[in-house]
């Protein structure tokens, strides 16, 4: 039997009939259990998982996945963020399949080839310039671990080697590796590692959903500013560089700021000298609304302005939707002067950071194509239509009592079940209840948040509105045993 292929279907001999006779076996429900036996799921508690298995994907198509039986899921979260363009996007498709026909990798330590050179050219230019470098990774982690890397060794190359801790900002994600995780605010992620992590100073989240009466979401922004500003008064000498997410923290439940804040914190990095890492592997390609979130830094009124050359930040991550979904690929931008830190006759002195699939040509074939689409298809004007369309659809939820902070940044949108009414495990039964309306969506604690692909009209709009709310009405009007069981469940992105 191919490794590939499912198991045999099980035979039923019914004793007054001389022939076996097949009994059509649930092809999904094969895969759950070769899945079971043999798959390591992430963010999973595989205990669980043996009660509720993980769903059987067979091929994709638009902002579709289909399941070996046929039936359809709408991907209401981009398969984690990922996806752009829907699956199986022809266009992309093509230009992998061209470029795995020319050069599928070659390292990148001694040698270079057109599509990493092309990529980091046309990324720089997107920045008008301002980030003229672009380092290669696999991932998101390990884009924010040589963006920590980066910056440190910076500093020790400039000769103030105790310029070394970090800043993050409360309920923050960054990622699950080692350094990832030490400016990671989840505990449910944190916890079981803290003993292995470095220290680093957690500041004040802008959340907008913090706004006390009478005041709108600048005024949260400017606070946790004020909080930030105190930390670097008193250990700006040795505090490497602050760490954020850009307009959105999505980890930590699509907490949606002003955009002040990126400008307060620019100006605070530049005032204490304190490198300024931006976070875009999951707001940027688009999702915020801008290509990078960053790019709602520049602006303002009056003394508040900031002109654009001045609002990008030094080190820029960028993974999960730069290959529109197809492939790992993960990338840091930086300002020249931290590049130009690391040119020396001294081999130690330069980044020495290095995996062997890094910059691979087929991955940045896609980004490559996805650029293109960006181009050529105008994504981000014909975002806002979209944008307005859901908005829309969504909007009858403002009204409804059971939920709070409804809210949108780009093509993001979330909002929250009010504590009141959350019944157990409400996470895990949202996802199971939206299967059953062909959705796949997975809240976040008790925020129930959308990021489709770039794949939906107006019919579409209105029909995912109508289903997350038919399965909010599931939910939270169902009664269960399970709502006897408390034990808390984690957040899942």
């Amino acid at each position: 039997m191919s490794r590939y292929s499912l198991p045999a279907a099980p035979v039923a001999v019914p004793a007054a009939t001389p022939s076996p006779v097949a009994v059509p076996a649930d092809p999904d429900r094969a895969w759950q259990q070769r899945s079971l036996r043999a798959v390591w799921h992430p963010c999973t508690q595989m205990r669980r998982a043996e009660a509720l298995p993980p769903l059987p994907i067979a091929r994709g198509a638009g902002p579709w996945l289909y399941d070996h039986g046929g039936r359809r899921y709408f991907d209401a979260i981009s398969s984690w963020w990922t996806n752009l363009f829907g699956h199986a996007d022809a266009r992309l498709n093509a230009a992998i399949i061209d470029q795995l026909g020319r050069l599928p990798h070659v390292m990148l330590a001694g040698c270079t080839h057109a599509p990493a050179i092309e990529l980091a050219e046309r990324l720089s230019a997107l920045t008008g310039g301002a980030l003229g470098h672009a380092f290669y990774a696999s991932d998101g982690a390990s884009a924010v671990e040589i963006a920590l890397k980066m910056s440190a060794h910076c500093w020790r190359n400039h000769g103030r080697p105790e310029k070394r801790e970090f800043v993050c900002v409360r309920h923050g994600y960054h990622g699950e590796t080692l350094g990832a995780l030490a400016v990671t605010d989840v505990a449910v992620f944190r916890d079981a590692y803290d003993p292995l992590l470095m220290r680093a100073h957690l500041v004040a989240s802008p959340d907008a959903r913090q706004a006390r009466p009478g005041e709108d979401a600048s005024t949260p922004a400017r606070r946790a500013a004020a909080e930030l500003r105190a930390l670097f008064a008193e250990r700006a000498g040795r505090i490497a560089a602050l760490i954020i997410e850009p307009l959105v923290q999505c980890a930590g439940g699509m907490a949606m700021h002003d955009p002040v804040y990126l400008r307060e914190v620019r100006r605070l990095c530049d005032e204490f000298e304190v490198h300024l890492i931006a976070d875009e592997i999951a707001v940027g390609c688009g999702r915020s609304g801008s290509f990078f979130a960053f790019e709602q830094a520049a602006g303002g009124e009056g003394a508040d302005a900031l002109p654009a050359a001045q609002a990008w930040p030094d080190l820029l991550c960028l993974s999960k939707g730069i290959t529109g979904g197809t492939l790992p690929l993960s990338l840091v931008l930086s300002r020249d002067a931290i590049y130009e830190a690391f040119l020396d006759d001294d081999v130690a002195r330069g980044f020495l950071h290095s995996h062997s699939y890094t910059g691979n040509p087929l991955a940045c074939r896609a980004a490559l194509a996805v650029l293109d689409r960006f181009t050529e298809d105008q994504v981000l004007a014909a975002n806002r239509e979209r944008a307005a369309a859901l908005s829309a659809a969504l909007e009858p939820l403002r009204g409804d009592a059971r939920i709070e902070h409804l809210r949108r940044c780009g093509m993001i949108w979330a909002f929250d079940v009010r504590e009141a009414v959350l019944p157990a495990r409400f996470a895990e039964r949202f996802h199971l209840a939206g299967r059953a309306h062909e959705l796949l969506i997975r809240p976040i604690g008790r925020s129930v948040y959308l990021m489709p692909p770039y794949a939906f009209d107006t019919a579409d709009a209105h029909w995912l509105a109508e289903r997350v709310s038919a399965t909010l009405d599931n939910v939270l009007s169902s009664t269960s045993s399970a709502d006897a069981d408390r034990t808390p469940e984690p957040p899942t992105a």
